[in-house]
């Protein structure tokens, strides 16, 4: 769906004219607000990782001593990240990012535990990373529960316990959503899986330094976790797996990992890992709050200063960074090409810029309809974030959107979209 008509000469020389317009008037930044798609390596933790690349090189399964110094710094690595975790070091198990992990757990146990039951819950709002493995083991047999969500993005915990099943073998709900933030009842989910024989996993990636992860805490059995989002290396990430869960694995090979993921290990990212999960950890409290004045500050100057938008997400269980608004009336894609222009890096929930046309499945699932979904932005804030930042944003915003809607056909009736939308909606 675009809603702009990019043949007509005219609208593209009024696009062009604002672009120009808006550069003259503001000089250009480099203003990063896309933390949840990926965060730079800390200073901290490209140093740690630096002598793995060259000096200290060795394979980690040698028998020499610059091989076990390789393996003990893996060691090391899985006892840090076991501290931040509260569990036991044998339960990390190293794998090359969030989606490796993800898939690691959906496919290890469906296959390992398929005798037990062929039955998996998972929700409506899932990163495609559990998802799509969702949809491969239906077609492979197994019978998947979507369970819904609200129009803040929450699971319902009383929707979790009418979809259990003797047959149920598997429960994954993320901790936190990529897109809208919200923020789900993981340790309440787990108390009522206790004494189930369902196993129960949770995607943290988004979560991990914004929230508690004390395995013990959410009740878990499986929890993903990777670099990119902690300020840390791209290219790795943890699957927790708690003592006497078993699976079936992905990647057969030397036996490394517990005979679980096999491949030579990659050093340098593991001990990046571990020193970045250990930052996050330490400064969360701190930095949770400072974040959380910010992001509350930008969405009441977002909400004010432009009409018809409203926040997708829970307006209080939402990650501390995060800032999703619909706009209506306009398209997320033009909105973001505007910001680049000047400086701003965000993202959008529509996929009109992907292979698939739809919009994102995230914000239709709560209930909004398509045209809320494609004028969906997205900013995510980090630790270089400052008011500055955001203060320069809330000034070229409501400019955009204004550009944008003259040139739109749409016009949308703010009563059709609270009728077409799970319960009522607030515009400021």
């Amino acid at each position: 769906m675009c809603v702009y008509d990019i043949s007509n000469n005219k609208q593209i020389m009024s696009i062009q004219s604002a672009i120009h317009e808006l550069l003259e008037e503001n000089t250009k930044r480099s203003i990063y607000m896309d933390h949840a798609a990926t965060t730079p390596i800390s200073p901290e933790v490209h140093s740690a990782m630096e002598s793995f690349y060259s000096e200290n090189f060795a394979n980690p399964s040698a028998f020499y001593s610059l091989g076990k110094f390789a393996k003990d710094a893996i060691d090391d690595a899985r006892k840090s990240i076991a501290t931040c975790l509260s569990c036991r070091p044998e339960e990390i198990i190293f794998t090359s990012g969030g989606t490796e992990s993800d898939n690691m757990a959906i496919f290890g146990i469906a296959r390992r535990h398929s005798s037990k039951g062929k039955h998996i819950i998972t929700s409506s709002i899932e990163h495609h990373a559990v998802a799509n493995p969702c949809k491969q083991l239906a077609k492979e047999g197994f019978d998947v529960t979507y369970l819904p969500v609200d129009r803040y993005g929450k699971v319902s915990v009383d929707d979790l316990k009418a979809a259990l099943r003797e047959d149920t073998i598997l429960v994954s709900i993320m901790a936190a959503n990529n897109e809208i933030g919200t923020i789900q009842d993981i340790a309440e989910i787990g108390k009522i899986l206790k004494g189930h024989q369902a196993y129960f996993h949770t995607d943290a990636c988004q979560a991990a330094g914004s929230i508690d992860i004390n395995v013990d805490n959410l009740g878990v059995d499986l929890m993903t976790l990777n670099g990119s989002k902690i300020y840390g290396p791209k290219g790795i990430g943890i699957l927790y797996l708690r003592k006497g869960t078993r699976i079936k694995p992905l990647i057969y090979g030397g036996g490394q990992e517990r005979g679980l993921r096999g491949g030579t290990e990659n050093v340098p990212y593991i001990v990046g890992f571990a020193k970045a999960l250990k930052i996050a950890c330490d400064m969360r409290e701190k930095e949770s709050t400072r974040l959380e004045k910010l992001r509350d500050y930008m969405i009441d100057g977002l909400l004010k200063s432009i009409p018809k938008s409203m926040l997708n997400g829970h307006p209080k269980d939402r990650l501390p960074n995060n800032v999703n608004l619909s706009i209506l009336d306009i398209e997320g894609e033009a909105c973001m090409l505007f910001l680049n222009e000047i400086g701003i890096y965000a993202s959008t929930g529509s996929a009109c810029t992907s292979n698939s046309l739809e919009p994102s499945h995230v914000i239709l699932a709560t209930g909004l309809p398509y045209e809320c979904a494609h004028g969906s932005m997205r900013f995510t804030l980090g630790r270089s974030s400052s008011k500055n930042d955001v203060d320069f944003v809330l000034k070229v915003m409501p400019r955009i959107v204004e550009i944008l809607r003259k040139i739109s056909p749409l016009n949308l009736d703010e009563k059709m979209v609270k009728e077409e939308s799970k319960g009522e909606l607030k515009y400021i």
